[in-house]
C-alpha cells in the first residue's frame, strides 16, 4: 500500500471536482494526503478519501497571487517532505501548467509525479498523461489516476460526493437563487435575479437567497423582502446542508453549482460559456444549462467586455422560471 499526495491548487469548485478520482486514489492507497489552495480549503474538508489536508497559495494558480516568498516555498517543500510520500497526482485544467507544482515536489524528495501536460516536462514528471481538451473536469483527472494505476472501488459510479452532510431544513423544498460567482463574467445581472424571485413567488414558490460573506450587499438586493436572505449566514458546509433540502437551485457556473451537484440538488445553471460546458458543467445530477450561444464563446474573459454580456444578458427570466418547472414541476392541487 503506498501514500498518495494530490495536489489541485485552486478554487474549491475545482477541488470537488477532482473528488471522484481523489475516491480512486484512496481505493488503492493506505493514505491520501491532499494538498490545496486556500480557496479550495472548504471543500477539501468535505472529500471522502481524503486522511490529511495541507493548504498553500500557489503564485501560479491563486487569482490574486502574492509576490514569490522564498521562505513560503522552502516551508512547503519541508512539509511536503515530512509526508514521505511514495507518488504524488497533480490535477489541474487545461490552462494550468503542472511543472512549477512538480518542480517543488521534486525538491521534497517525492519519488514518483504523475500530471497532465502538454508541455515537456523534462525530469519533472514520471507519468506525462495526456488527454483530449474537450472532456469534462472529472473525466479529465479520473483519466488521470487511471493511467497511475487506479480505479473506483466497486459500487463508486464517480459522481461527486461530499463527507456526511445535515439537511439543514432551511431551504425545505425551496428553490435556491444563488446570485453571485467567482467571475463576475459567469454571473447573471442583480436586477434579473431580483425579478426570477418575484416571478418564483409569484408561482407560489418558496425562495432562498444564498451568497458569501463578501456577497451580502448582492444577497439582500436579490432577494428584497421576497425571499429569505442567507447571504454570509453559512460556511461551505453549512451551505451544502442548505442546498441538500432544497428543490432545486439557481446558480452560475460556480463552486455552489457543484455543490449541488454532491448533494443531489438539480440545477438551473446559467451557464456563461466563457468556458466549454462540456468541461464544466454540472456532473451526475439532473440540470438545465441556459445561455446564449456567441462569437466570443470561450473567451476566458473574468469580466464580460461586451455591452449587455450577451450570452447570459440574453436569458430572460421566464426562460429560467420555465427551467426550474421542468426539473420540479409544480404540484397539481387535487
Amino acid at each position: 500500500m503506498t501514500r498518495v499526495l494530490a495536489v489541485r491548487l485552486d478554487n474549491d469548485g475545482d477541488v470537488l471536482l477532482a473528488g471522484p478520482a481523489i475516491r480512486a486514489l484512496a481505493a488503492g492507497a493506505e493514505h491520501v494526503t491532499l494538498l490545496c489552495g486556500p480557496r479550495g480549503r472548504q471543500a477539501a474538508a468535505l472529500l471522502p478519501g481524503v486522511d490529511e489536508v495541507l493548504v498553500w497559495r500557489a503564485p501560479w494558480i491563486d487569482p490574486e497571487p502574492q509576490p514569490v516568498d522564498r521562505a513560503a516555498v522552502e516551508a512547503l517543500i519541508e512539509r511536503v517532505a515530512d509526508e514521505h510520500v511514495d507518488m504524488a497526482i497533480v490535477f489541474g485544467s487545461f490552462h494550468q501548467s503542472p511543472l512549477p507544482t512538480a518542480m517543488l515536489l521534486r525538491l521534497a524528495g517525492v519519488p514518483w509525479i504523475g500530471a497532465t501536460s502538454v508541455d515537456y516536462p523534462g525530469s519533472l514528471l514520471d507519468l506525462r498523461h495526456r488527454i483530449d481538451d474537450d472532456v469534462h473536469e472529472v473525466e479529465r483527472s479520473l483519466d488521470l489516476v487511471r493511467a497511475a494505476g487506479f480505479s473506483l472501488a466497486a459500487g463508486d459510479a464517480g459522481e461527486l460526493r461530499v463527507t456526511a452532510v445535515a439537511d439543514s431544513g432551511v431551504a425545505d423544498g425551496a428553490v435556491i437563487i444563488h446570485p453571485g460567482a467567482s467571475v463576475p463574467a459567469r454571473a447573471w445581472a442583480p436586477e434579473r435575479n431580483a425579478e426570477l424571485v418575484r416571478a418564483l413567488v409569484a408561482a407560489e414558490r418558496r425562495v432562498v437567497v444564498t451568497g458569501g460573506p463578501h456577497e451580502r450587499e448582492l444577497t439582500a438586493f436579490v432577494a428584497c423582502s421576497d425571499a429569505l436572505d442567507l447571504g454570509g449566514k453559512t460556511d461551505f458546509r453549512g451551505l451544502a446542508g442548505v442546498i441538500a433540502g432544497a428543490a432545486a437551485i439557481v446558480v452560475g457556473n460556480t463552486g455552489p453549482a457543484h455543490l449541488a451537484a454532491a448533494v443531489g440538488t438539480p440545477v438551473v445553471s446559467l451557464f456563461a460559456p466563457t468556458v466549454p460546458a462540456v468541461r464544466w458543467r454540472p456532473w451526475f445530477v439532473r440540470h438545465e444549462l441556459l445561455y446564449v450561444d456567441v462569437p466570443c464563446a470561450g473567451c476566458r474573459a473574468p469580466a464580460c467586455p461586451v455591452p449587455g454580456h450577451p450570452c447570459l444578458g440574453g436569458v430572460e427570466v421566464a426562460d429560467v422560471v420555465a427551467a426550474v418547472d421542468r426539473l420540479v414541476p409544480l404540484a397539481v392541487p387535487t
